[in-house]
């Protein structure tokens, strides 16, 4: 039930769910024709204006993605753990296990591999049933490791986290059963905040090895850049609502973790 509730209620703190809910306020103000309609209208407008903006965009997903920018060359620890949440399962019509955005960390984690990083890779996620379904994550990170080149020996899969909160804790028992004292922990830059705090706050000695960066130095000077691009910065884009919402779900998550003491 908690999985569920955990989905299901911050869907309302995200910005389509905030819109789709003042715009059922605003239908129901009109319904009892309410002088207050308009400024339900109006804030959902705001919403969706502000949520879609590239300087709201960029500066929630940066405020989250620059913290744990890698400065110098990471150093050799005893694994490396490749988070979940990268992939979509090989489910027909789809003839292999598809990347999403977050596919960067595979990509990464195999690379860090292949450098002589650490001689072990720890693959953690879980597949909830009523969200796809399809193979648990840890096996599609798994294939594509191996396809990489990996020993399949040297990977060790975790396939039963549901959440990063469940990634940490079934993370910290192979640690422990494998007598591994350091880790480099690889998942998206945005999501790398929440991630220490839950690895650290566990005890557990985590080298940050973020990746999948959606805001970069590039990104950052568009928006000054030519008359064209400020022009169009200014209107809303489904690529900034998505990287929003990104942001906010690791806001909220932060606050919801540290109020059920896992921070």
């Amino acid at each position: 039930m908690f999985l569920f509730l955990s989905k299901l209620l911050p869907l309302f703190f995200y910005p389509m769910g905030a819109t789709c809910l003042l715009l059922t306020i605003a239908l129901g103000l009109w319904w009892i024709n309410s002088k207050w309609t308009p400024a339900a209208i109006g804030a959902a407008s705001i919403v969706l204006f502000l949520s879609g903006n590239v300087w709201v965009s960029h500066w929630l997903a940066q405020s989250l993605e620059w913290q744990n920018i890698v400065r110098t060359e990471l150093p050799t620890a005893d694994a490396i753990v490749i988070l979940g949440g990268g992939m979509r399962s090989q489910v027909y019509p789809r003839p292999d296990v598809d990347f999403t955005d977050a596919g960067d960390r595979v990509w990464y984690g195999g690379n860090l591999y292949r450098a002589g990083r650490a001689p072990k890779i720890i693959v953690s996620g879980g597949r909830i049933t009523w969200q796809g379904g399809g193979n648990p994550e840890a096996d599609d990170l798994t294939k594509i490791l191996v396809n990489m080149g990996v020993p399949q020996q040297d990977i060790i899969p975790e396939a039963e986290s549901y959440n990063t909160r469940d990634n940490a804790v079934n993370v910290q028992k192979i640690l422990q059963a494998q007598n591994f004292k350091t880790i480099l922990l690889v998942t998206s830059a945005i999501h790398m905040p929440r991630s220490m705090a839950i690895f650290t706050h566990l005890g557990i000695n985590a080298i940050a090895a973020p990746t999948d960066y959606r805001v970069s130095e590039s990104e950052l000077d568009q928006p000054n850049g030519q008359t064209e691009s400020v022009i169009l910065s200014f209107l809303p884009t489904e690529e900034y609502f998505s990287l929003t919402t990104q942001a906010i779900r690791e806001y909220v998550g932060l606050v919801v973790y540290k109020l059920r003491g896992w921070l």
